[in-house]
């Protein structure tokens, strides 16, 4: 059987996002085709995975949490993995799926997924250190083969994830002195896609699978020429994705920071989940009077008054998930940068005047100074 997606990493995320989404497409005739999934790291924990991954009965993925109000508790059976490698034990499997199988590749690999600082300055005769390299030796081994076009379609937390890969991949190439018609085919025919993913997978199943919550979203940048993975009624096409992210990362995530910011100044245990805080009346209040007095506000200074509304009505929802155990603690991990990015970044983009946002950064440049 071929598998025409190809997927590098193996994290929870993919089991309950993409592999989830093209397995359901799968059942309606509407993917491309099953999935080959690719372990890019040395992780012993990882191979017993990998096995359940491509197990014939497939792997569960438990969806969990609030929709419109009701109680959503489901279990999924995901069919869409039929191959499971290891890039360092299957390096030769998987560069004969990239380049003679692949039309769509997949990737998430993590925060320091894109960092090349352990590459040779020559192509090295082995399987590279970095995902960047391994990716590159790859797309040199179809160029040299078939030369056939290709979509990669980046996961990554990144903002323009694609933009972000393709001008890694690109330097590696010119580092490594690459033939130019070979960077001149990944110019032309490799289309590197922007791409926004906003779930909440909450922990895993093991030794596969996950749960994840009801809300999910994949929202892909379109290019000519462009080959999707599948159809499905949570990814959205479309020529611009920016909406989306400021929509992710000034109503969910400020908000998060928000709440994190009120209550590291109390003196609530320091053990709280996220349902935990709008379980009180007064973080409710506060987190909807911030949305409804400073953010909605600033969307609807850019014309996205009734996106922010409908966004912050879900929001506030997956945030009383009763299934959801989020740490405050892990959300104010770096809270200082977030606070700049977030805040900051909203403020800079709407230019309203948001009072407590404004004090937020006021009182985050005081604790640095």
């Amino acid at each position: 059987m071929t598998t025409p997606i190809l997927q590098f990493g193996t994290s929870r995320f993919l089991q309950a996002h993409a592999d989830l989404f093209v397995s359901e497409a799968l059942e309606r005739g509407e993917a491309l085709g099953p999935i080959t999934i690719v372990q890019t790291t040395r992780s012993g924990e990882r191979s017993r995975r990998l096995t359940a991954l491509a197990a014939p009965e497939g792997f569960p993925v438990r969806i969990r949490g609030l929709k419109d109000g009701a109680v959503i508790d489901e279990a999924r059976r995901i069919t869409s993995v039929k191959k499971a490698l290891s890039i360092h034990e299957d390096w030769t499997e998987t560069a004969r799926i990239f380049s003679k199988e692949a039309q769509a590749v997949i990737c998430n690999t993590g925060d320091a997924g894109y960092d090349i600082s352990a590459e040779t300055e020559a192509l090295p005769v082995g399987i590279p250190e970095s995902f960047p390299g391994k990716l590159t030796k790859l797309l040199l081994d179809r160029f040299e083969k078939c030369g056939t076009p290709l979509t990669i379609l980046p996961a990554e937390l990144i903002s323009r994830n694609g933009d972000a890969l393709k001008a890694i991949v690109t330097g590696l190439a010119a580092r490594w002195k690459l033939p130019q018609a070979f960077r001149d085919w990944l110019e032309g025919e490799v289309i590197f896609s922007n791409t926004l993913v906003d779930r909440i997978v909450s922990e895993p199943i093991k030794p596969a699978g996950a749960v994840a919550e009801p809300y999910a979203l994949w929202a892909i940048e379109t290019r000519p020429g462009q080959t999707l993975p599948c159809r499905h009624p949570d990814i959205v096409a479309a020529a611009d994705i920016s909406s989306y992210e400021r929509l992710k990362l000034f109503i969910l995530n400020l908000g998060h920071t928000a709440m994190t910011e009120k209550w590291l100044a109390s003196d609530l245990p320091r053990d709280m989940v996220v349902r935990d805080l709008l379980a009180r009346p007064d973080y409710l209040d506060f987190l909807e009077r911030l949305y409804a007095e400073e953010i909605i506000p600033g969307f609807a200074h850019r014309g996205m008054k009734s996106e922010a509304e409908a966004y912050a009505r879900q929001t506030i929802e997956r945030f009383r998930n009763p299934f959801l155990d989020h740490r405050l603690s892990d959300i104010a991990q770096n809270h200082i940068e977030k606070i700049r990015r977030r805040a900051g970044g909203f403020l800079e983009w709407t230019g309203v005047d948001a009072p407590a946002l404004e004090n937020m950064i006021r009182k985050a440049d005081q604790n640095v100074q």
